[in-house]
Formats: structure tokens, sequence, C-alpha cells
């Protein structure tokens, strides 16, 4: 059994589907299951959805329209019969999420996220399952929130890993190509949740676990996994293999190639992770491993933009100590903010986070209460991973820097 994924980027036009039936036919597909993210940027058009939802009723209708003339455009290339009834499918699906705009009656902002975001993986995986089915590459379209169950943390929800495993493992056929959606599940109310951006690829690691997979592919526009990214770091070199824990590390800190989840179930049964091209499908990429070695061995550069530093003092000069630390993370927690930093002195407490949930003013809000702030908004987090001194020198040119944190493998640098 192996599993493939697909992102956005493989199938954002028809060449892209087209391609992606090209790449099964050369690596073949038998006992496969393949996990489909949305076509192109259809999240970041849906989320532009969600937002005239909440603030600009007026455009609606026409930021929803924009989204079904795009999938209508790939529908037109791939399929030469307007009368396939593909064409009702997606219309279906359109027709359903205009019920749930005009019947929903939530004020909650996540949960409405949710269940309209996930209208992207249902368009993409429908359209590439009956395309693969016109030509002779049959397959099984499976609706992912039937199987993957997790609580109702939207916009990040939590597995339920033995509910999940029983529903995978009680219904899944192996003797047919399936296809599924990445990102997806659902609550114990059968409401739509999704895994956290970029969660197509833990989905991918949720069946492997499940399915018991012998591997799973992860197909990017990039040769493999890269050793940075190639739109803020020039020369970025592929990294041929690398060990789990390597990778997760660099998950960690964010290396975009990677969900953070993803490593973990694969880790557990020890299923190799694969990162190829689905430009160049017969070329090697990158292997994800037990003991393996970073090779070629060399400084990893990654970048988090968009950040917020976050520096505290006690009011009196007093020391800052568990207590006051305890709560501070307790805040932190309370506001869903993502710790990427944290450096503390005796009098002082500084943390990098990412405020996902734009939460930071409330955030702020109650800690001036308790502590003396300073905070710097729009900062960048650079980490190297085994860095070298040329290497921090390359990223501090030309910066302010704002906080610097050093071990013996990793240094981690805020700038302004």
């Amino acid at each position: 059994m192996q599993v493939f994924k697909f992102g956005g980027a493989s199938v954002k036009d028809a060449n892209g589907v087209k391609n992606l039936a090209i790449v099964l036919k050369k690596v073949g597909y038998k006992n496969t299951l393949v996990v489909v993210s949305a076509m192109g940027k259809t999240t970041n058009a849906l989320e532009l959805v969600i937002k005239n939802y909440f603030d600009n009723k007026t455009e609606l209708q026409s930021s929803l329209q924009d989204v079904k003339n795009y999938h209508n455009a790939i529908l037109l290339d791939l399929f030469d019969n307007v009368n396939h009834f593909v064409f009702k499918k997606i219309n279906d699906l359109f027709d359903e999420l205009n019920s749930f705009l005009k019947s929903n009656k939530s004020p909650d902002y996540n949960y409405v996220y949710d269940q309209i975001i996930g209208y992207g993986e249902l368009l993409s995986t429908t359209i590439i399952s009956e395309y693969l089915n016109t030509i002779n590459i049959k397959n099984n379209w499976i609706d992912v929130r039937s199987q993957i169950k997790t609580d109702n943390y939207y916009r990040r929800a939590n597995v339920n890993w033995k509910a999940t495993q029983k529903l995978i493992t009680s219904s899944f056929n192996t003797s047919i190509l399936n296809i599924t959606q990445g990102f997806l599940g659902s609550d114990n109310n059968n409401f739509t949740t999704t895994l956290g951006r970029e969660g197509s690829d833990y989905t991918a690691a949720i069946y492997a676990y499940c399915l018991n997979a012998s591997s799973v592919t992860i197909w990017k526009d990039v040769p493999g996994v890269l050793n940075a990214d190639p739109r803020y770091f020039e020369h970025a070199q592929l990294l041929n293999k690398i060990s789990y824990r390597e990778a997760i590390e660099l998950a960690f800190y964010g290396a975009s190639v990677i969900h953070p989840k993803t490593l973990q179930p694969l880790q557990g049964k020890e299923i190799h992770l694969f990162v190829k091209s689905f430009l160049n499908p017969e070329a090697m990429g990158t292997q994800i491993g037990k003991n393996e070695t970073l090779e070629p061995m060399m400084p990893c550069f990654i970048v988090k933009k968009n950040q917020v530093l976050i520096s505290l003092s006690s009011l009196d000069f007093s020391y800052i100590v568990e207590e006051n630390i305890s709560e501070i993370f307790s805040l932190l927690h309370q506001y869903k903010m993502k710790v990427d930093v944290i450096q503390n002195s005796a009098i002082s407490f500084s943390v990098c986070v990412d405020d996902i949930y734009n939460n930071l003013d409330a955030l702020l809000h109650h800690l001036k209460s308790k502590f003396k702030i300073t905070n710097h908004t729009n900062v960048s987090l650079y980490t190297i991973r085994h860095y070298t001194q040329s290497a921090v020198q390359q990223i501090e040119t030309g910066k302010t820097i704002l906080l610097k944190q050093i071990t013996q493998e990793t240094i981690q640098v805020v700038t302004k």
C-alpha cells in the first residue's frame, strides 16, 4: 500500500490534472490512495468568500462566482461533453455551499470557516476522480469526512485516532485506486473540521498509519526537500536524505515543505516519506526515514514572516519566576498564540508568536494589567539548522536584530 499526496500547485489547471494522470501511469497506482488538496489558490479564494460573508455581503456572490468560474474553466478543458454528469456534481456542490451561506445561524467564525473552506478539496477530488475514470484509470472517490474523525477545535482539529483507525480499516477497499481529500475531517456532529493549513500532508500520514502503508510520497513543484525556501533564499539545494528526527526539527521550526504533524505517525511505524517533483516523477527526490544521515550536510534555512515579538518585564522589577511564566503560557494558550521562540532572564521574558487567530490586542490588554509590555509586529524569524558563521552573517546583514538564541545545532534570530 502506498499513499500519494498532490498539493494545489500540482492540480491548478487542466494540464495539472492531466499531469497527475501521467505521474500515476509512470510510477504505478496499484494498491494506492491519492490525497488531493484544493486546486491552485482555491483556499485563498474561499477565504475571501468567508471574509465577504462576515464583512461585505454585497461582494459575497461575486467572490463565490469567481470560484465557480475557475472550476468550470478546468471542467471545460478536461471534458469534451458538457453533458457529462461531473458538471452536475460540481454544480450540486456549489448549490450545497450556497445553501449553507443562506441558512447558517452560527456567528462562530472558526466554525463557519471550516464549513466553507472544505469545498475546495471536495471540488478538486470530484473533478479529478471523474477525469481519471474517463481515461480508464478506475478509482473510488472517498469522502474523507466519513473516515477521519476529530474533535471540534475548528481550523486546527485534533484527530480521534481510535475512531479514525476503526473507520478506515473497516471500510477501505485496497483492490482499486482510491482518491480522497486532504485537510478535512468531521466532528461527532458530522460538521466539517480542518487539520490546519497545509494539513493535506497530515491526512496522507493518517491514512498511511491506519493502513500500514509502505510509503508516503508528497508530490511538489520542487525536486524534493531543499535546504531553504527558494522564494526567500538564492541557491537552495536539494537534500537527498533526512532522518525523521531532522525532518521533525525542520518542520517544527517552520519548513513549509512538510507539515509539522505529518512525520509523527510515519515515524511510529517507520513508514518512509518521499518528497518528489510532479514535473519529474522518476527522479529520486528526498527520502526521509529512520537513522538517515543528512545528505549532504549543510546549513538549512527557515524563515517565518509576519511574526510578533512580545517582551515582558515585571512592573516592580521583581523576578520573572515559575508562577509568572505559568500565567503567561496560560494566556498564550487561551488566546491561541502559536509560540515559536521564548527567551527569559531574571526580570524579563520574550516570546515570538504567530497570531493566527488575530487575538493580539486582547492578549496584550490582558498582559498589561500585570507586566510592562513592548511588542514588535511584522517581524521575521530566521532559523538556521547546522549553522556556520557565514550562514549567520548572510541573514543578519542589513537587518535590525531584536532577539537571538543559539544552541549547539540551531540559531534563531528575530529581525525587523
